[in-house]
Order: C-alpha cells, then structure tokens, then sequence
C-alpha cells in the first residue's frame, strides 16, 4: 500500500489524514501511545505523551524499507525519513500487557489485516479504561470505492486496473461502528473526506478541488476516506449495603409506678398496673386469701 501513497491521490489522502490526526490526538493525554502500521504517516506528530511507538509488521516493515532507499517525490521524502519503526508486532497479536496504553493509532490498519476482528479484540485488551483509539480506513460507499468495485468487475472480464491498492475488503464505517459497540467502545467523533472524483492526474485533483467544500456540506457520508475516535468504557460496580430493616422499630420501655403510699396521700386511688390488676399491698383480704394467702393487705 506505501507504493500506492507515492502516487497524487495517495499523497491527497495523506495530506488531509495527516491534519485529521494532528487535530485529534493533540489533546489526548497519558503516558503510553502506540501507532501500528503506514509509516508513511506520523499519526502520533501532535501527541504530546513521552511515550510514541510505531509497530510495524514484517511485510509492512520490510516493504517500507524498501521504499525508503527509493528516490521520492515531492514532500515525502522526509516524512518517510522521520518515521522509525521501534518493534515488529502484528495486530492481533500485540506484546503489552492488559490495559497498559492510552491511545492507539489505527491508520488503515484494520484493511491491511489479516483478521480485523482479531486486531480490534487485541486493541481493546492492551487499552486502558477511558482509552482511546484513533482509525482511519477508505470509505467503500465513496466515488473511489466505486470505481475500485467497477475495476474489479473489468479484471473478471480479463482488462482493467484497480485504483485503490489491493487490500483485503474495505470495511465501511457503520459496518466498524458496530463491531466497537460490542466490544464496549463509544464512538466519540467521526469525519468523511476527500470528495475529489477518483482521477490519477495531480492537474485533475487540483481542479476539482471545489468539491471538498460542496461534498462536506452536501455529501458528507460519501467521502473517500473516513475518520474516527472511539473510547473504551468500562462499567464500574457500586455495593450497595443491604437494607436489613424496612422500617425503624421503637424500643420497648418500661411504665414506672408510683408508691401507693404517696398516691394515697394524694387523695388518688391506689395506682394499677399495666395488666389492670392492684398492687398487693393495697388488695384487701377476700375470697382470694385462700389461694393467695399472701396477697392481703395486713
């Protein structure tokens, strides 16, 4: 693919990638970032963590090795200089530990993939709760989508040549937008360019240049190129201490009785207990001494 971005529409590509990811990672904070594939583009130029690693896997590395001892065009030749891979991984398969990155830089990552499933699984293994992942694919339902769709039609017929560079199958954003709901990512923002037609002369870009105000007014969703940012949520757990009473129950207090010789004093009737019956002491002497010999008063 870095052979297809030495060409005019893959430098256009490039330019407005490039100020996407300046503008979007510029406020990311954290300590660890990560880049995995396209060296030609520096997605982590803005990015002001003290930790900025590019991956690359070995047919990226070893083609983008190659590329760089060839003479470039125009300004890419420095861009491709500046970027140093600093360890080959692939993407399904990333050697960091559990929640250990803050964010991670996808361009095209996903459509050069051997299984894109795998690579978004790994990508939300190593990012942290609150991390965030930054991609950037081609838009299938686009100008240049269709016309790599009717060059693959020509080439069942024996003629004709792609445009876009032969990749796996382009995954179009709501189709990616619905594999990071699963796997708990909220997508945060999301942007559609480069609407130029799909021309391989850098005069005929120029010249249409208009179409990028009209297409992101107009069209928006019909750009070639789509770009988003998606943050990993992670539910937290509350304990709730359980409620074991419903109600407040009152204390059980005891009715203290006055003295009957003071209430006798009084002029007041001998005080009665709770269960209606006179104290003993003022209980005269009847039918009950009998039983209760002694419960008479003397």
């Amino acid at each position: 693919m870095h052979h297809w971005f030495d060409s005019p529409p893959g430098r256009y590509l490039l330019a407005w990638e490039q100020a996407c990811f300046d503008e979007a990672v510029v406020d990311i904070f954290g300590y660890h970032s990560l880049q995995l594939g396209v060296p030609l583009l520096d997605g982590l130029r803005a990015n002001r963590m003290p930790y900025r690693w590019l991956a690359l896997g070995q047919e990226v590395a070893g083609g983008a090795s190659a590329a760089a001892q060839t003479p470039a065009e125009g300004a890419a030749a420095p861009q491709r200089q500046r970027q140093q891979a600093a360890l080959l991984a692939e993407p399904v398969a990333l050697p960091f530990a559990a929640a250990s990155l803050d964010l991670i830089v996808l361009p095209h990552t996903l459509e050069l993939s051997i299984d894109p499933h795998a690579a978004l699984r790994e990508v939300e293994r190593v990012l942290m709760p609150e991390g965030r992942v930054v991609i950037s694919g081609l838009n299938p339902t686009s100008l240049w989508g269709l016309r790599q769709r009717r060059a693959r039609w020509y080439r069942h017929l024996g003629h004709g040549t792609p445009y876009l560079p032969e990749v796996g199958e382009l995954i179009g954003y709501w189709r990616l937008r619905d594999w990071l709901r699963l796997l708990g990512f909220e997508v945060e923002s999301t942007r559609f360019g480069c609407y130029r037609p799909a021309v391989r002369n850098a005069q005929w870009l120029e010249r249409f240049g208009w179409m990028d105000a009209l297409g992101e007014k107009w069209w928006p969703i019909l750009g070639a190129a789509y770009f988003l940012v998606a943050v990993k949520r992670v539910h937290g757990m509350r304990l709730l201490n359980p409620a074991w009473r419903s109600s407040r129950q009152r204390a059980a207090t005891t009715v203290p009785l006055a003295n009957s010789t003071n209430s006798s004093k009084n002029g007041r009737g001998p005080r009665r207990h709770l269960d209606g019956q006179e104290p003993l002491a003022s209980r005269p002497c009847g039918a009950g001494a009998a039983s209760d010999p002694g419960g008479c008063a003397p």
